[in-house]
């Protein structure tokens, strides 16, 4: 008697919970930000602008840079004063390349990667080795490392794992 009762309580008890199933709201998957660049002021270091973005976005799953569309990240060709970013540090920013910086030896591409890097919300670490791309120029013109390492790239991800953050604040990071 007790097991029928159990059982006739489950076969009532069943439309109920197929219910909750379907009725409890699924997490929704995070979105990806895209932030957009324009390197048309940087017509030397296209190939080299293309692979730093390659390489930021082989690592990233909340972030993408892409070229075109409503562009926030302008990269610039300047001749001395180093490279550097003016940026907030959430994908708004301005980005100027030092061509005399490469002819000294330093990795456009890398030099590149670096200033997204800003762009993405880190900091400089010069005293950092060479894997680390955002070491900038502190190891020397012998490193032509381009690709953020792991540490770097984990960063990234908890920069932007809440979407876009806006902010009006703008930062100059001379390297």
């Amino acid at each position: 008697m007790l097991r029928r009762l159990t059982l006739g309580m489950a076969v009532i008890m069943l439309p109920f919970a197929a219910a909750q199933l379907v009725a409890a709201p699924a997490e929704a998957a995070p979105s990806v930000v895209t932030l957009h660049y324009d390197a048309s002021d940087l017509p030397d270091y296209q190939a080299e602008t293309a692979q730093a973005v390659a390489n930021w976005n082989g690592l990233e799953h909340n972030v993408q840079l892409s070229a075109g569309g409503n562009a926030t990240i302008l990269l610039h060709e300047v001749n001395g004063g180093g490279s550097y970013t003016q940026t907030d540090g959430h994908g708004n920013g301005d980005i100027y390349i030092d061509v005399q910086q490469v002819a000294q030896g330093f990795d456009p591409t890398r030099i590149i990667a670096h200033e997204f890097g800003h762009n993405l919300g880190l900091p400089d670490d010069y005293s950092g080795p060479c894997e680390e791309v955002m070491s900038g120029h502190g190891p020397g013109t012998s490193c032509k490392n381009a690709v953020p390492d792991a540490q770097e790239a984990a960063q990234v991800d908890q920069n932007f794992a809440n979407g876009f953050a806006a902010t009006s604040s703008r930062r100059v990071t001379q390297d």
